[in-house]
């Protein structure tokens, strides 16, 4: 297996997703092993990083205005999923895989049926100190 180093970087229409492991309890109690859990179709995660979108041709963009100032033949329509979104995902369209030592899946974005997105009260009620607002507003 090779180590690399370095940022991994989703491209296109692609989605990184944490996935949840294990067991499973129910709404009555039960724990589901992760045997049970592995046979469902639909597979749950948080959504880690996202590609930049779409590729599209850009309308503004014209070889025969040399003059003109550059502007890239290319575009990205953003995705809707956002890095701490939940995602409801088809596991048949994931692959899986391990980067520095975690567990994640990538996903085309087509293969998200939903998404719960937090509130931003949520977020800061769960924050622990100010040090982590101050890195959520500049990042």
């Amino acid at each position: 297996m090779h180590r690399f180093r370095g940022e991994l970087i989703i491209v296109g229409d692609r989605v990184l997703i944490e996935p949840d492991e294990g067991e499973r309890q129910t709404q009555t109690g039960l724990y589901l092993p992760a045997t049970v859990v592995e046979r469902e179709r639909v597979g749950t995660g948080r959504v880690v990083k996202v590609g930049p979108g779409y590729l599209m041709p850009n309308p503004e963009y014209s070889e025969s205005e040399p003059w003109a100032s550059h502007k890239e033949a290319v575009r990205y329509l953003p995705l809707q999923a956002q890095p701490g979104d939940y995602a409801f995902f088809l596991k048949k369209d994931a692959i899986e895989l391990t980067y520095e030592n975690r567990n994640y899946v990538i996903v085309p974005h087509s293969a998200i049926l939903a998404l719960v997105r937090p509130h931003t009260e949520d977020i800061l009620e769960n924050m622990d100190d100010l040090e982590d607002l101050d890195d959520l507003l500049n990042a």
